[in-house]
């Protein structure tokens, strides 16, 4: 095991690149420069980030890499970080696609370059900061600190609505943040404890666990999005630039997934019992409703904004079935759909930089002129509709197997979105890609360029990869939600 501070060089490593690009002056000559100490730099924390995996102990459910010292003296506030199976992945995930969001970005940013880099360098730091944190206080810091990039990105680089688009976005997630916020100051004074791999057990009574488990809810719930808090999500979509919806469908929306695994079910178990009813009927309502409000869209950035609460919502059902085959599945859910939005919005990007419209009707006949870029966008297609040997058919089949110790409703519903899924997906393949083309303005549209095809192409493989050999994750995130589960079924059997 690597006995130097890993983890805190992986997560302030593109912060120190942020501090050269700041002294960087910007001019055309120069923004080249930034561009490219932006991209080394998130490729080096890519790199790093696989020293994570390949050095990880399969056979250790705990936290492994641990790096802990005292924060204020006065408190038991630590900074402490470390990375266990359910965080392993998720850390993966933010510095795969970070690079990639720079490298989208490299011709269709042209104003405040160095502005528009820092911001995301900023944001890796925090994204991965947060899901290495094992104090509830750096989680909640990082957890807030990803609203000021991401409300930059929408704000100054996004479409003609981004400002409604980034106030709505950063309004929703701040008010459930303050119900978390009352939430920590609680557990704090109950426990005198902030370690997260501490308050794992049953520490607090029924009832205020009742009142914690709604005062995250409030967080999470937004932050997945859960129908109904979702309606931030399709403007954030639809308003953000290329990159920033890459990010925020590929990590951004995994934060209240995560959170419910850790906070919900880790520490309110009892609670979490009490309110499974209810995480269900939402789930299954946000999975029927979003995918037929899906079908109805002009957009393609709409269709696929809306297809990513009902993806998500598959995610919920998993975590809280809160057996084995749910919990691997919701996770294998949040990684594949991590690659397989972010992809399918890269796609949008690639037509978009061309015609500048998103609008359905606009396109069709694309495999004429595209067959690069369509045999792509099909993969990346299959792999949302969950597609045997797709990253998107481990997930889903590992839910609805979990679902079936749960419930036949469960079961039902949940099904019911999955053949939706396929439906809109494939009705928006089949409308852009196949036919002829009839629209004077495609005559000349070409295919998939270099730089494209080294953004595209890694994504493809990675979900081929993950649908073939879905083990690779597994194994290393297996223990340590037995762990979880283990502590919730003794919880609850009191």
């Amino acid at each position: 095991m690597i006995d130097w501070p890993l983890v805190s060089v992986i997560i302030f490593l593109p912060l120190i690149g942020a501090l050269i690009i700041l002294f960087i002056k910007e001019d055309e000559l120069t923004s080249i420069n930034i561009k490219w100490a932006a991209l080394l730099t998130t490729l080096g924390t890519f790199i790093l980030s696989l020293i994570l995996w390949l050095q990880f102990d399969y056979s250790n459910p705990s936290y492994q890499y641990e790096e802990k010292f005292r924060w204020f003296d006065d408190f038991n506030f630590f900074y402490h970080v470390g990375v266990d199976g359910i965080s392993l992945f998720m850390i993966l995930l933010s510095t795969f696609l970070t690079p990639l969001c720079i490298l989208a970005s490299w011709n269709n940013i042209k104003k405040r370059v160095k502005e528009y880099m820092l911001s995301f360098l900023f944001l890796e730091t925090v994204m991965i900061g947060m899901f290495a944190s094992i104090d509830i206080l750096l989680f909640y810091i990082f957890f807030e600190a990803v609203l000021i990039p991401m409300y930059l990105i929408i704000g100054i680089w996004g479409g003609n609505r981004r400002i409604y688009a980034s106030f709505k976005f950063f309004l929703y997630t701040l008010l459930g943040s303050v119900l978390m916020l009352i939430a920590i100051i609680v557990m704090y004074r109950n426990t005198s404890s902030m370690s997260i791999e501490f308050l794992q057990g049953n520490y607090f009574s029924y009832n205020t666990q009742l009142f914690l488990w709604l005062a995250f809810f409030a967080s999470f719930a937004v932050k997945i999005p859960m129908w109904p808090f979702h309606t931030w999500l399709p403007d954030a979509h639809v308003e953000a630039p290329t990159a920033g919806s890459v990010i925020l469908a590929g990590v951004l929306l995994k934060m209240g997934g995560y959170g419910f695994i850790r906070f919900s079910l880790g520490m309110l178990p009892e609670a979490t019992e009490f309110f499974i009813p209810l995480i269900m009927t939402l789930s299954i309502v946000a999975i029927v409703y979003t995918s037929l409000v899906a079908l109805a869209q002009t957009d393609i950035k709409k269709l696929i904004a809306y297809s990513s609460v009902a993806h998500m919502g598959i995610v919920t059902i998993g975590i809280f079935l809160v057996n084995q085959q749910g919990l691997e599945g919701a996770m294998m859910q949040m990684i594949s759909h991590g690659l397989v939005s972010a992809a399918l919005f890269l796609c949008v990007g690639v037509i978009y930089d061309r015609m500048h419209t998103r609008e359905i009707e606009f396109y069709g006949g694309l495999v004429q002129r595209m067959p690069l870029y369509a045999t792509v966008f099909m993969i990346f297609m299959l792999g949302s509709v969950g597609l045997p040997g797709t990253s998107g058919f481990v997930g889903e089949f590992l839910v609805i197997i979990g679902a079936f110790k749960f419930s036949s409703y469960v079961v039902i519903g949940a099904a019911f979105g999955i053949i939706l899924s396929a439906v809109y997906m494939l009705y928006l393949y089949k409308r852009i890609i196949f036919g002829t083309i009839t629209n004077n303005k495609l005559a000349d549209i070409l295919d998939i360029n270099t730089r494209e095809k080294i953004i595209l192409i890694p994504l493809a493989i990675s979900v081929i990869l993950l649908g073939i050999f879905p083990n690779l994750f597994l194994d290393p995130m297996r223990l340590s939600l037995e762990l979880i589960i283990t502590n919730y079924e003794i919880a609850n059997a009191k």
